[in-house]
């Protein structure tokens, strides 16, 4: 399928890479700007965008807080939020006709989850030190330690793949039912599922930000019974 025919990028390049490599940046500049008018003139009592984003804001680290508690609701909210944005913009752009959800496509969201994945890791080893973290997967004895151990290792990385494909195929998914949508109707605005496909597009950013402070919560705060 030639993607110049459903993308304004593809009129510049159709190879898909650059397609998708076009919309991951164009995503990160909507973002940037959204942030910047946001927060370019901050008032006490806010309106407009800066509201939303202040409303948005307090609503992640109040949900946060109740899976995985409030501090480390705060602290890792940049990368969690920033996660959020990102996948939620990233869907959302390929809802509208001419352009493709750059979450569409497999290496970007193995990217994310990649970034996920040594990230939470790195944080583990940083708080509690590589012996005591690692003795973590050996299980709760010694002679367990020759069965826990591989199935800990390949559960940790089933979380990749994890990541990577819920989000890659639900947004495939919902890019060829647009699809369908548009060829059936093509001169009628198909309102419900243009409403469907927004939410799913903020449902799956709130699950992979959930997962990304899941993940984080059980590397930096490992029950010692555990």
């Amino acid at each position: 399928m030639d993607n110049r025919v459903f993308t304004f990028a593809g009129l510049i390049n159709g190879d898909h890479d650059f397609i998708i490599g076009f919309h991951t940046l164009l995503v990160a500049v909507i973002i940037l700007i959204l942030a910047r008018v946001a927060t370019h003139r901050m008032q006490v009592v806010p309106s407009g965008i800066q509201n939303v984003f202040e409303y948005v804001i307090s609503g992640i680290v109040s949900f946060a807080k109740d899976i995985v508690g409030e501090e480390i609701a705060r602290k890792y909210f940049p990368l969690a939020a920033t996660i959020a944005f990102l996948v939620f913009f990233g869907n959302a752009i390929g809802i509208i006709p001419g352009f493709e959800s750059p979450t569409s496509s497999w290496s970007f969201t193995l990217v994310l989850a990649l970034v996920v994945f040594f990230y939470y890791h790195f944080e583990g080893i940083r708080t509690q030190g590589v012996f005591k973290y690692f003795k973590h997967f050996m299980g709760p004895v010694w002679w367990l330690a020759p069965l826990m151990l591989p199935v800990e290792i390949i559960s940790h990385f089933s979380r990749i793949i994890s990541l990577s494909f819920r989000l890659f195929g639900n947004i495939k998914g919902d890019d060829m039912f647009l699809l369908v949508m548009l060829m059936l109707a093509p001169w009628v605005v198909p309102v419900a599922p243009f409403a469907i496909l927004t939410f799913m597009a903020l449902l799956q950013a709130f699950v992979f930000m959930i997962l990304t402070y899941v993940y984080i919560h059980g590397a930096v705060v490992v029950d010692e019974n555990h």
